[in-house]
C-alpha cells in the first residue's frame, strides 16, 4: 500500500481513516491566518482613534453629509433657522436619523420620553421658544444629564435635529408620554420669528398682486 494511503489502527463504528496530510496550500492559508491576526488586531484593536469599524462607519457618514450640506451651507442655530426647517420635509428626514441615532436612547423612540423628559407635550424646562432647542442640544443642560453636543455634531445636525424635535410637539395624544417634569412649565404654540413672518408675508400672492398694483401705469408713446 502506498505511504499516502496508510490507514489508521483505530477503528470508530467499523469506520477506519486514511492517515494522509493535510493539503499543502491549507497549510500554508491555516499559518498565513494565524500570522495575520497579530498585526490586524494590534492595529485595529488597540484603541487608537480613528481605526475602528465604528470610526470609519462614522467617518463615512461625515462624508456624506458634507455631500448634502453643501447644498445649504453651514446653519445658524436661531430661532428662524429651527422654524424654516421644521416644515421641510426633505431636511426634517436628516433630523430625525440624528435623532434616531444620538437621541432615542434617553427620549424614546417618538419622543415620548424614557430617561430623558417627553418632547411631545407643551411642558419645558429650558426652551421657552423654538430656538432655545438648539441652544439645549448644543450646550447641555441639567449638568450634563443631556449632554452637550456641540462638539461632536455638525451645527447642521443640531439645527435640523432641533427642527425634528420641534416638529415632535403635539405628534402624540395629550397624556400618553411620560408626565411632565416638576419643574417643567407650559410654554407657548412656537411662533414664527419675526424675519420669517415678514418674509412669508412678503412672499405670498397678495403682496406680488399689490406689488403690481402699485407700480405705475405705462405712459402712451408720443
Amino acid at each position: 500500500m502506498p505511504e499516502k494511503d496508510q490507514i489508521r489502527s483505530h477503528v470508530y463504528d467499523g469506520i477506519q481513516e486514511y492517515d494522509n496530510p493535510m493539503p499543502g496550500w491549507w497549510v500554508m492559508l491555516f499559518w498565513g491566518c494565524i500570522f495575520f491576526a497579530l498585526p490586524y488586531w494590534i492595529y485595529y484593536e488597540s484603541g487608537v482613534p480613528g481605526r475602528t469599524i465604528y470610526d470609519n462607519y462614522n467617518e463615512a457618514v461625515a462624508d456624506n453629509l458634507r455631500l448634502q450640506f453643501e447644498e445649504i451651507g453651514e446653519l445658524k442655530l436661531d430661532s428662524a433657522t429651527v422654524y424654516q426647517y421644521m416644515n421641510d420635509p426633505k431636511w426634517l428626514k436628516v433630523g430625525e436619523s440624528v435623532f434616531e441615532m444620538h437621541c432615542v436612547a434617553c427620549h424614546a423612540a417618538k419622543g415620548e420620553g424614557k430617561v430623558g423628559p417627553n418632547l411631545t407635550d407643551d411642558y419645558w424646562i429650558h426652551v421657552k421658544e423654538i430656538g432655545d432647542i438648539a441652544k439645549v442640544v448644543e450646550k447641555g443642560a441639567n449638568g450634563q444629564a443631556m449632554p452637550a453636543w456641540g462638539n461632536r455634531l455638525h451645527p447642521n445636525e443640531i439645527a435640523l435635529v432641533a427642527s425634528y424635535v420641534a416638529s415632535l410637539r403635539g405628534s402624540l395624544p395629550a397624556g400618553s408620554g411620560k408626565a411632565p417634569e416638576p419643574n417643567a412649565k407650559k410654554i407657548p404654540a412656537w411662533q414664527a420669528p419675526a424675519g420669517a413672518a415678514e418674509k412669508t408675508e412678503n412672499s405670498s400672492p397678495d403682496a406680488d398682486k399689490d406689488s403690481k398694483e402699485k407700480l405705475p401705469e405705462p405712459k402712451p408713446a408720443s
